[in-house]
Parts: structure tokens; sequence; C-alpha cells
């Protein structure tokens, strides 16, 4: 038992002198200033991202003792995103009717709760209607809740766009009315309604440097190169249409991932984040999953149809913050740049609950490079192949002696 100890202490020692100075295999460092909790929140500020690898994998925070011992602290990575609360609301349809204005549907809510959705499905699959969405408690007096609220749909060969969600400020009545102004008989096929609570992420926006447009007259596209100041974690852009008419156009964005040097010239590779349609009666906000990015590609596609002039290009990405336990008094610091290191994988994940509510934010330091330190002697074993067969042998000599006499006792 005593020689099956020793050679543990002895992987033990060759392991952790291995793996020793980890914070050396990092580049940049920001002191965390202002530690008084043992729970603060830290915003990764933007420059930072154009240093770090793209899954934010190799970000740590560790801390100096007094002892010079160095210690690494927990964190939770949080994007400050939307809430989003989506009940649906039961209701029945009592009747469908119609005149020269339009076709009217009454819907009854059971209990009073609030909607400001309505979720349409028809069975026409081409249509551009108006309607009026009108509140009641007793069918009697009718209160406007949206009015020329414009639905469509379009499908052919070349576009496939439908929007018939219905937004309107939250309501509570028992009883809605729903005037479709058409001609012709929209067939109902289905009506959701719910109740739809955003509460708002926190954004940056970043400044866009430079905005390259491309008519390809053959191709019947419209590119867009978009350049930003400085490599940063994206995840929405808003397109703006200077033009006034009505338009649907499909899209898509894309984000340079990758460019190498060849004898023919630069090879660049674009992945895609996002496609969908631009729109006339929509926002053209579109959301993607966060990437760490420097430069976009906007292709639309124009068909036969003239290009549109793009009026502006917003760029945005959620705020993206860590909640650092503290366990042990030392300076910390927020520790980056490492393209070798792995997502780290710490308990305080599998209890989200125990993190405070409230945390107090800390501020960074500059910037500052960390230094490359020699490692401690031992290290040079393993950049010696002949030291390292060496040891190998020792162990294999040991386990085998070790394993003769257990055998002999036997």
């Amino acid at each position: 038992m005593k020689l099956r100890a020793s050679i543990s202490t002895f992987l033990l020692l060759l392991l952790c002198s291995y793996s020793y100075g980890q914070i050396d295999q990092y580049t940049y460092k920001k002191e965390l200033l202002g530690i008084t909790d043992q729970w603060h929140k830290v915003i990764l500020p933007e420059e930072i991202f154009g240093k770090v690898s793209s899954n934010l994998s190799d970000i740590r925070v560790f801390g100096i003792t007094a002892a010079k011992d160095t210690i690494e602290a927990s964190y939770l990575l949080k994007l400050k995103t939307e809430k989003i609360v989506d009940k649906e609301v039961n209701f029945k349809l009592l009747n469908s009717t119609h005149n020269k204005i339009g076709y009217y549907f009454t819907l009854e809510v059971p209990a009073e709760e609030a909607i400001n959705q309505l979720i349409l499905d028809f069975k026409q699959q081409n249509f551009d209607w108006k309607l009026r969405l009108e509140g009641s408690q007793n069918q009697q007096e009718w209160f406007t809740a949206v009015d020329d609220y414009r639905i469509l749909s379009i499908k052919n060969a070349e576009t496939d766009y439908q929007f018939t969600k219905v937004t309107f400020p939250s309501t509570k009545y028992r009883f809605f009315r729903l005037l479709v102004k058409s001609k012709e008989n929209p067939d109902l096929v289905k009506v959701k309604a719910a109740l739809n609570e955003i509460s708002n992420g926190s954004f940056n926006n970043y400044d866009v440097v430079n905005i390259k447009t491309i008519q390809e007259k053959k191709e019947q596209k419209t590119t867009l190169e978009i350049d930003l100041k400085s490599p940063v974690a994206v995840s929405v852009v808003q397109i703006k249409v200077k033009d006034t008419f009505d338009f649907y156009r499909p899209f898509s964005i894309q984000y340079l991932a990758d460019s190498v040097k060849t004898e023919q010239g630069w090879k660049y590779r674009y992945e895609t984040l996002t496609s969908g349609t631009l729109s006339s009666i929509e926002k053209n906000e579109f959301k993607f999953e966060s990437t760490i990015l420097k430069k976009l590609k906007i292709s639309i596609s124009n068909q036969d149809n003239e290009p549109l002039n793009i009026e502006t290009i917003t760029v945005k990405g959620y705020v993206h913050e860590i909640l650092v336990r503290f366990t042990e008094p030392a300076t910390y610091f927020l520790t980056y740049g490492n393209e070798k290191a792995f997502k780290p994988n710490y308990d305080i994940t599998r209890f989200v609950s125990k993190v405070p509510d409230t945390l107090t934010i800390l501020n960074l330091g500059d910037e500052q490079l960390i230094d490359k330190k020699e490692v401690l002697a031992k290290e040079p074993l393993f950049k010696n192949k002949n030291w390292l067969w060496a040891i190998m042998g020792i162990i294999i000599l040991m386990l085998g002696w070790f394993s003769i006499k257990m055998m002999n006792k036997n």
C-alpha cells in the first residue's frame, strides 16, 4: 500500500508540474476593482471581443493571493436578452357575418383576460387586406383597438411570404369583433389569441464605418458589404429602406468567418446568420445567435424590380456580463486570450437559483499584457523525449515490481 501511495504521489506531482502557471497561458488581463461581496457582476467591454475565442471559452477570472498563489473564481456568462412571456388565451368564435364594408368575426373570451396579439390563419394563400379590431364588454358598445391594420400573404414561384399577426396594446374585454375589409370572403381557418409580454433587453450599438453597395444586374441582386470599427458580438441587424412603395424581397445576412491568401488573391468564406423577407409592412429588424464579427454582407434579391434605396443599417449586440463568485481574498483579474482553452465547467452552473438577484457591477482596470514567465524547472522533462521515456520506464518497472510482489504473497 505504501508503494501504491508513493506512485500516486509521484504522478500527482508530475501532473501539478505540468499544469502550474495557468494564468501564463492567457494573453491579456484587466484588474477587477471594488470587490466587496461574495458575488459581483462584470460587464464585458466591447474591445475584448476581438481578442477572445469565437465561443468565449477562454474567459477566466484569476486571483493572486497574498501568498502569491493563483486561484480561479467561478462565473456565469449571461446575455441581457429580452424576456418573452407568451401566454395563449382561450376563446371561442361566436358568429361571422358581412356587409358592404367587409366580413365580421365575433370572438368571446370566457374569462376577462388581457390579450395583445391575434394570430390569423386563412385558407387563401394570396391576399392583401386591411382590418379593424374592436372590444366590448356587452356587445352593445364597441371600442377600437386597431384600425386599417394591414395583413398580407403572397405565395408564388418567387415568393412565399405571410404577415398575419395582429399586434395591439394590451386589452381586456369579454368580446372582440374582427372586421376584415375585403370583397372576397376571408376563409378564416384558425385564430389564436395571446398575451405577449416582452421586457426590453440591453444592447450595445456598434459603429458602421463603411457600407459598400454593389448592384449585380445580371443576378438581379443588391449586395451590401458592411465594415464595423472592430470585432464585436452582434445579434441584431436592422435595415431601414428609404423607399415608400410596397416591396417584398428575399434576403440573407452573412458574416466573414475566415479569409485565406492564395496565389490567386484573397479567398473569403462567409457563413449565414439569418435569411427571410425584407418587407415594407414590417420593422425589418432581424435577430440571430450572438456572433463575433467585423464584416457583414447583406444580399437582397430584386427579381425583376428596381433596387431598393437603403437608408441606414443598424448593428447591435446584447450586453454580455459575467456573474462572478469570489471565495477567497485576492487581487482578481478578468483574463482572456487563449485559443486552446476549453469552456470552463463550474458547479455554479447547476445552482443558478442561488445567485443573488441584485449584484454590484465591478469596474475594470486598464488592459495589461500577461508576462510569459518561465515555467517550473520540471517542465523541460516534457521537452526532452529521452527524459520522458525514462520516467515512463521507471513507472512501468515500479508497477511491475509491485504486481510481482503481490503475486508472490498470494
